[in-house]
């Protein structure tokens, strides 16, 4: 992983544009080519970014941009979309790499673990005619929670999460960009489970395909009967 601190401006340009003014920034720049710009506040989530697959092209600043301070011009363009993210460097206060090695991936509460159980126990729960084919599916980059097909014969991919929110989208976007390069997978569909899901999270899944079905605890328990509830 690369860390670069810089005094920087952003622009996403795309299927969205967006400004980022000049500004004291770290840049994030991930082994799997991800990028992302975060500010000192916010919490965890970044400011902008761009998901894999893209490219880095770091290059000259134009003459107008020079005049304006500009000393580096990093082009983050994604291979897919075509969306681009440029980012103005005025001046670099900080730049190292780190090797992270292979991370064994997040150790799930009881509550998740339970969920990922219980649902696959009853993947019905996902529609009719859906089937298991495994729990724990291993790519490159860690498990699927689930991996299952639907009524048609369709893969699909599970991820699980007690919490839903916009980084578990963002986990399982980048499942499904690996697994629909399998072709004895591809076309694998998404979906997006949990006990609650935040509406900024159910808008980006909706945005990249993937369905949202809010999970009920108690249901899959057998210590609630929907059949009998009132409303």
């Amino acid at each position: 992983m690369r860390l670069v601190i810089a005094r920087c401006s952003v622009d996403y340009v795309g299927r969205l544009t967006a400004h980022l003014p000049l500004a004291t920034r770290l840049l994030l720049v991930k082994a799997d080519g991800s990028v992302l710009v975060h500010s000192d506040g916010g919490s965890y989530k970044p400011l902008n970014w761009m998901s894999p697959p893209c490219t880095l092209a770091v290059g000259e600043p134009s003459q107008t941009d020079r005049t304006q301070g500009v000393e580096l011009l990093w082009t983050v363009q994604h291979t897919k979309t075509g969306d681009s993210l440029q980012i103005r460097i005025h001046e670099v206060l900080h730049d190292s790499a780190h090797e992270l090695g292979i991370d064994p991936g997040l150790v799930k509460d009881g509550v998740e673990a339970h969920l990922q159980r219980l649902l696959a126990e009853q993947i019905h729960t996902l529609g009719e005619g859906y089937t298991l084919v495994r729990r724990e599916y291993m790519t490159a980059i860690g498990p699927v929670d689930i991996l299952c097909r639907d009524g048609s014969g369709g893969a699909v991919a599970v991820e699980i999460k007690r919490r839903g929110e916009i980084d578990g989208v963002e986990q399982l976007t980048r499942y499904l960009e690996l697994m629909n390069r399998d072709p004895l997978l591809a076309p694998v569909t998404g979906v997006f489970a949990a006990q609650e899901i935040k509406p900024q999270a159910r808008t980006l899944a909706t945005d990249r395909g993937i369905r949202c079905v809010t999970l009920d605890y108690a249901a899959l328990r057998g210590l609630d009967d929907v059949g009998s509830r009132l409303f």
